[in-house]
């Protein structure tokens, strides 16, 4: 079903080429957000100096496990709209659509008060160094303050992806993030704001992108149109929207929490080893957005192809997925192994935050088409429907194995590259379990979809 040019028809019709006409702009919009995050480290690092970056990047883990329920959630609002969409249910595609605009604005509301209020205790709680939690705690309150901004974006994003347009939203980002690039240069080399200056102008660059996208869904003809006047809470697509949402945002916050666990143990060896994993989690930022794409897409067309019953066509989307994520993942960490010291001097002239830079890439960039593979399984799931039971696998997975790994493991053998071995052995565990989820909750659904045709 396809009714303009950005939509693509996720149900027929040759595959591997449409995941790739779905992927690339979604991935090309993650890679220029994370540019132009990437902008905002840069900038204050050069001309603020490293206890501002280091500051900018201690707050990024814990910023995550605010937000990343409710993003979570926009997942469920992308796998509705898929499957109405896909169904050609106009009417309740428009009802799911309102419900998770509505829900986007309050929960942004709710970030807002939650975010500002609790961001210096919740960075005492993570040991962040008396040199940089005062830095650290006036980022996070004026980021939070774009929540409602943010949240927009996101729910309106997902409503287009469920169609298959992921190019709007990638010329929206391009707007904002040049508005981003702007300000900063503005607002920390012109006016000395320092870390300041770099939060203000990602709060004005999410409202950019929030208002085009509730300007493009407005202005659609298509059955995800949006009417301000119809914007309200329908409790029972809310409801099928937290049945999938939910166990995917408590996934995201709870692998966000382990992550915090992690940034708290990088504080306990100083700013210079924080600002070196600033630096390279942002690299491994690009990798993940990359892989995360075609999740996106794998979601989708799973949503829509298994609400009109094609089962064999489902599984060729699941493989075609992972050929094509492993691919882009070996390109990418490679590259970014290989290419290491170049990438990590455009975030820092500093040979010793560099050098640490360099000790966590070492170990995490080549192995990372195993969290492409980990995440699409689970990716598949949500899109029969099906999100709790793998968030339960992930959080075990993932979360337990670094909780040994820095409680039990890490105190006996202290070093920066010990640390992070936990990725690769956590996402070889989850994928095991994910896999064999996967094996008899497709066998139940294949059962499903013949009982429903017949």
């Amino acid at each position: 079903m396809k009714s303009s040019k950005y939509e693509i028809d996720m149900c027929n019709g040759s595959i591997m080429d449409k995941l790739i006409s779905f992927s690339l702009p979604l991935m090309l919009s993650s890679i220029l957000q994370l540019m132009f995050n990437a902008v905002d480290i840069i900038v204050v690092g050069r001309f603020s100096g490293s206890e501002a970056l280091a500051a900018v990047g201690s707050t990024t883990a814990l910023i995550n496990i605010f937000t990343n329920l409710f993003i979570g959630i926009s997942l469920g609002a992308n796998v509705l709209a898929a499957r109405y969409y896909a169904a050609g249910q106009e009417k309740e595609m428009s009802e799911s659509v309102h419900t998770a605009i509505t829900l986007a604005i309050i929960s942004g509301i709710i970030m807002a008060f939650v975010g500002v209020g609790m961001s210096r205790t919740a960075l005492e709680l993570m040991d962040t160094p008396s040199d940089v939690i005062g830095l650290s705690t006036v980022y996070m309150r004026i980021y939070f303050c774009g929540m409602p901004f943010f949240m927009l974006y996101n729910y309106g994003a997902a409503v287009l992806r469920a169609v298959g347009d992921t190019k709007r939203p990638l010329l929206f980002l391009a707007a904002a993030g040049l508005a981003n690039v702007g300000l900063d240069l503005l607002l920390v080399i012109v006016i000395p704001l320092g870390v300041a200056g770099v939060a203000i102008g990602t709060v004005a660059s999410q409202m950019v992108s929030s208002v085009l996208v509730i300007w493009c869904l407005h202005r659609t003809e298509g059955s995800y149109q949006l009417r301000f006047s119809r914007l309200s809470i329908k409790w029972v697509y809310l409801k099928r929207i937290f049945q999938v949402g939910i166990p995917a945002g408590i996934q995201s916050t709870v692998i966000n929490f382990s992550n915090a666990l992690l940034q708290s143990s990088v504080n306990s060896f100083g700013s210079t080893a924080m600002a070196g994993y600033t630096a390279a989690n942002n690299i491994m930022g690009f990798l993940y957005v990359s892989v995360n794409a075609v999740t996106q897409a794998c979601m989708s067309f799973t949503s829509q192809n298994y609400s009109v019953g094609k089962a064999k066509r489902m599984d060729r989307v699941l493989l075609d997925c992972i050929l094509l994520s492993s691919g882009a993942a070996v390109v990418l960490g490679v590259g970014a192994y290989v290419f290491g010291s170049r990438l990590l001097t455009i975030y820092t002239s500093d040979a010793s935050v560099i050098q640490c830079g360099l000790e966590i890439l070492s170990i995490t960039t080549v192995p990372y088409f195993l969290c492409g593979i980990m995440d699409l399984l689970p990716g598949a799931l949500r899109g029969m429907g099906h999100s709790a039971v793998p968030m339960i696998l992930s959080v075990i997975g993932t979360v337990g194995t670094r909780i040994v790994w820095i409680y039990g493991i890490f105190p006996h053998h202290r070093s920066l590259y010990f640390l992070f071995i936990s990725y690769p052995g956590s996402w070889i565990i989850t994928i095991i379990m994910q896999a064999v989820c996967f094996y008899f909750v497709r066998k139940k659904c294949q059962q499903n979809l013949k009982v429903k045709a017949a």
